[in-house]
């Protein structure tokens, strides 16, 4: 049945529709998890927080994010992405919401730790949700496209960031930051898009042996009859799969850990940039916000550019253009910090690092010291330089590592994978394997 999507040669409308239903789930995801990179702007001189204590509260929905992405793709293999997108907007949105009941620095509990307890289960729900959204994406489309696809799904994550920072600049000094927290509960809309655009996986409902199911998803996406898909006449078992058949392709598995660590960069960025830049400029939260529209308006210029490069260019040679671009502009946004439209570029690229990020500027710019304008700027050279050199190893490991998988199906992929080295590399290289 899978074979007619590789039939395509135009995406149906109801593939374009689950392609925006990605697009808004991945703004919303991300809203909530750029958020507090804008409340910290607001709290930060308030309440004379320390770099370490600022970096907890942002780095813990990078520690709640490791368990999330394995709990959540677990779940998501056993009953299916569909439900666990419905599931992880819900967790998201949740815990989000509860922050904005957070005690002040006196109360009961001391309010960053509050919110570094709650940022912690708001890494679960975005790890999970972005784990799920893409393979649930990826596998409605023909190989042909997928790779474009998967570029242009997450073409508006730094929408997410962006809507945080207008609601930083026009509405928080209005509704203050605790109100928000309140808005995170609009990705709970997800739940509605899903609900009623969005079926089961084809390819997940073939694993777990519901051929007919699957028939009909299928005829969804290409938008016909179901009676003209024909089930085959001998039908597969049931596929069962362990986890550690991950590692059956060590050369993908470090490929694809090396290259996830670029993420450090860009959220260790992203996150402290509203309150880096009150620091550096000496302006007022709102006035910071404000000026990272700008950023996140560069970074979603950024995904399109990406988008429009990886088909010509092939999945290494943009992931090398982009990661050794992305090195260059966050070095020269360190060193020079007071050239306003070069600190905008650096900011705006990236993606979403998690933990080592937040964690790496605090300690560089000194755990124990009180966030506070002109304090440490003699630091930021290093700084931004420590969030380069994650890039250089991104492309590197594109370079060296990774595996071109342009205009391969998900089976060809897994057979060349599977198959023994000196095997493999014939067909590649159109020639016969070495004796």
């Amino acid at each position: 049945m899978i074979e007619r999507l590789e039939q395509q040669t135009r995406l149906t409308a109801n593939q374009w529709k689950l392609i925006v239903t990605g697009n808004l789930a991945d703004l919303l995801d991300f809203f909530d998890f750029f958020l507090i990179g804008y409340v910290l702007a607001f709290i930060a001189k308030e309440w004379q927080l320390t770099y370490w204590q600022g970096a907890v509260i942002l780095l813990a929905s990078g520690i709640g994010a490791v368990p999330g992405a394995f709990f959540w793709g677990w779940v998501a293999d056993k009953i299916g992405r569909r439900k666990v997108f419905i599931l992880t907007a819900i967790n998201l949105a949740l815990a989000t919401a509860v922050m904005a009941f957070t005690p002040g620095p006196d109360g009961w509990i001391a309010g960053w730790l509050f919110l570094s307890i709650f940022r912690f289960f708001v890494g679960i729900g975005n790890a999970g949700l972005y784990a799920v959204d893409l393979p649930l994406v990826q596998e409605f489309m023909p190989a042909k496209k997928r790779g474009w696809v998967s570029a242009l799904v997450t073409t508006l994550l730094p929408a997410g960031s962006l809507l945080g920072a207008i609601l930083g600049a026009y509405l928080a000094p209005i509704i203050g930051w605790r109100g928000l927290f309140l808005i995170g509960l609009v990705p709970i809309v997800r739940v509605l898009m899903v609900r009623y655009w969005v079926p089961e996986s084809p390819r997940w409902l073939i694993r777990m042996g519901r051929h007919e199911d699957a028939r009909k998803s299928l005829a969804w996406a290409l938008m016909v009859d179901p009676k003209d898909i024909t089930l085959p006449t001998t039908l597969p078992e049931a596929e069962t799969a362990r986890w550690s058949e991950l590692f059956k392709y060590p050369r993908s598995v470090i490929a694809g850990c090396l290259t996830g660590l670029t993420q450090t960069g860009g959220v260790g960025a992203a996150l402290w940039g509203a309150t880096l830049f009150v620091m550096v400029l000496n302006v007022s939260p709102a006035e910071a916000s404000y000026l990272m529209i700008f950023v996140t308006i560069s970074a979603i210029v950024g995904r399109f550019f990406i988008t429009a490069l990886i088909e010509p260019m092939g999945r290494r040679g943009s992931g090398i253009l982009c990661g050794i671009g992305a090195a260059v502009f966050m070095i020269l946004a360190g060193y020079l910090h007071d050239v306003f439209i070069v600190m905008g570029l650096a900011y705006g690229v990236g993606n979403s690092g998690k933990i080592i990020g937040p964690l790496g500027l605090a300690l560089i710019l000194g755990a124990n010291d009180l966030i506070k304008p002109a304090a440490n700027l003699d630091q930021l050279g290093p700084a931004f330089t420590y969030f380069a050199a994650w890039y250089v190893l991104g492309a590197l490991a594109f370079w060296l590592i990774g595996v071109e998988t342009k205009g391969r199906t998900f089976e060809e992929i897994d057979g060349t994978m599977s198959a023994p080295a000196s095997v493999a590399a014939a067909p590649a290289a159109q020639a016969p394997a070495a004796s």
